[in-house]
């Protein structure tokens, strides 16, 4: 690992979705490491963020752009030159594709054809990695993972936009790019977890949401939960389930961030790393929605439990897990964290963030823990 840090130092790298849950992680990875990094991004989409709180903007060149603009995207890479460019922006919640499937297509799919332009009209670039999601596949709801070279056909607009974001990136591959002057590889991610995501209709900021309300509640506590919870909500305070029984493969940030890394530095280096990867947990860390808060009711104590809500809701499927063989074999790669720790860590930021502490410094901490 301290290679793979030692060789982003002084690069130049672009990250697009900079101000979002992963974006702020992988930023915090790379001011560690020494790199030059420029943000390309809207607003936080969350009020409170993970990049707010953290103080990022300090540390790199915060553009605040919409991945949709080609014009100002094209005028940003003539300005940084960027070497390596980390594609994360994305419009990344199912239920909100459904909502505005329109923004979504626009976003994730124009977005990425943007992005690929630009790395086509701007030779600085020798490494460009796109992030996308478990979701791309054509979902069988069959027992074991899915492999790299499975149907790409993803059901609800969010994960089909994302399998036409694979799609144009393919076909960039094929027509335009030399892959002596840029290397490009797809990163197939499943469902990430840690502390500072403060997502609406995902599982594990919604039981954070729910254990800071009930928090507040307590006798004596005087805990600021105007952005979590409504005071006079009758849910707050409680975990909803609307899915329990729905499998996922569910893990730490910091496991396919460092991923991303090290598949970026490996193409950037050889262009035979360049490809398409799974990258998501052991099958023993693919668990249902309700193992999973179970684990974190535990981990979180003071009484904390869940609520079965199923709201029948649109359509998301029901079991899907990644099979990560060609990850593994390719760079002796392997999950350090399995769902117990990704949640224990969860409960370590959550809490340090109740208390008003220094969000840096556990993010330092925290990837530290990590590298050893």
């Amino acid at each position: 690992m301290s290679d793979l840090l030692a060789f982003y130092k002084n690069k130049k790298v672009l990250v697009t979705g900079h101000t979002g849950f992963k974006g702020s992680w992988l930023c915090r990875i790379l001011i560690n490491a020494g790199a030059d990094v420029t943000g390309y991004s809207l607003e936080p989409p969350t009020e409170p963020s993970l990049f707010k709180l953290s103080g990022i903007e300090k540390n790199i060149r915060h553009i605040v752009g919409d991945i949709r603009s080609l014009d100002h995207l094209s005028k940003v890479f003539d300005e940084v030159q960027p070497e390596i460019v980390l594609h994360l922006a994305a419009q990344p919640i199912v239920r909100e594709s459904y909502k505005d499937p329109v923004g979504t297509y626009a976003t994730n799919v124009m977005g990425t054809v943007n992005i690929c332009e630009c790395v086509r009209t701007h030779d600085s670039v020798r490494s460009f990695l796109n992030v996308t999601t478990d979701k791309v596949y054509k979902n069988n709801e069959w027992a074991w993972g899915y492999r790299e070279n499975e149907p790409l056909d993803g059901y609800d607009p969010y994960s089909n936009s994302k399998s036409c974001s694979e799609l144009v990136t393919h076909s960039y591959i094929n027509s335009f790019y030399d892959i002596e002057r840029v290397r490009v590889s797809t990163a197939r991610a499943g469902n990430v977890i840690g502390g500072g995501d403060f997502a609406v209709d995902r599982i594990v900021p919604d039981c954070v949401r729910a254990a800071t309300a009930n928090k507040a509640a307590e006798p004596n506590k005087t805990t600021d939960v105007s952005s979590t919870a409504n005071g006079n909500n009758p849910d707050a305070g409680k975990i909803i389930v609307r899915n329990p029984y729905s499998t996922r493969p569910y893990q730490h940030v910091l496991e396919p961030l460092f991923a991303y890394l090290m598949i970026a530095k490996a193409q950037y280096e050889d262009t035979k790393y360049a490809g398409f990867y799974n990258v998501g947990p052991d099958d023993k860390d693919c668990v249902t929605t309700g193992e999973l808060v179970d684990i974190f009711c535990s981990k979180w104590g003071e009484g904390l439990s869940w609520e079965n809500r199923y709201d029948g809701g649109p359509h998301e499927a029901n079991f899907l897990k990644l099979d990560c063989s060609l990850l593994k074999s390719t760079f002796g790669w392997k999950p350090k964290w399995g769902i117990e720790d990704a949640l224990e860590k969860v409960v370590e930021w959550s809490r340090v963030w109740m208390n008003d502490g220094d969000i840096s410094a556990e993010m330092d901490r925290e990837i530290e823990a990590y590298l050893s």
